[in-house]
């Protein structure tokens, strides 16, 4: 037959003493206990109430997204950018600026600077793609190329050539890294920045002897040599 546990082995049982010290602590503290538990449910709660608008946000922005690429694929620059009113599209003006913080809405901003370029609005391209979050890798290169080429349509040569700097150095590889740096000398060479012209296209030269802007690299380097 088992031995019953005295009063006193009870009250020195490790178990039974945390449970009590937490009785304890509830009962004198059980006001501030109930409160944290409803804050944790209401941020939990909201986690995944958050997560699943985030989702419906996501899906609705692509689906506007879509119906507006088609537009920009026919060249219809100002419905693609605006959208229809008369059919009551969202243009990616619209996407940009309802859904900021989902990745079709990201993408708009792009597509809008590019849509804006095409129409002469070099201001209003400039203003989309500052906006774009660009991507890590290669998916990276082509907008920062392009945001290079809206600062030399408004004739900024130095903004310009850092740009293409940037975006040769995103990815480096054998293709998009000596092109952008040759169009950076080439504007630093606007700039009338001839050092720095001559650092890139020497770059170019001797760490991309196989590029297709290697020629024209060595003739813009005897441009350089007689500055």
């Amino acid at each position: 037959m088992s031995k019953r546990l005295s009063k006193e082995e009870l009250e020195s049982d490790p178990l039974l003493e945390n449970y009590k010290r937490a009785a304890d602590y509830y009962v004198a503290n059980k006001t501030q206990i109930i409160t944290i538990a409803l804050a944790l449910i209401i941020v939990i709660g909201g986690f995944f109430g958050y997560k699943y608008y985030s989702s419906a946000q996501e899906n609705q922005a692509q689906e506007l997204l879509s119906i507006a690429e088609t537009a920009y694929i026919q060249g219809n620059y100002e419905e693609a950018l605006y959208g229809n009113d008369f059919e009551l599209t969202y243009g990616f003006d619209q996407i940009a600026e309802e859904f900021p913080w989902t990745n079709a809405g990201n993408l708009a901003n792009y597509y809008a600077a590019v849509s804006s370029f095409e129409l002469g609005d070099i201001d209003n391209a400039l203003m989309y793609i500052e906006a774009f979050d660009v991507p890590e890798g290669i998916l990276g290169v082509g907008p920062l190329t392009f945001h290079a080429k809206v600062y030399l349509a408004q004739e900024n040569y130095t903004a310009a050539a850092d740009k293409f700097v940037q975006a040769a150095e995103w990815n480096e590889n054998e293709v998009t890294t000596p092109s952008n740096l040759y169009e950076a000398a080439q504007a630093y060479y606007e700039a009338e920045n001839y050092e720095r012209a001559t650092e890139l296209v020497n770059r170019v030269i001797n760490d991309y002897p196989e590029s297709t802007k290697l020629a024209e690299s060595q003739r813009l380097k005897g441009m350089l040599a007689t500055k």
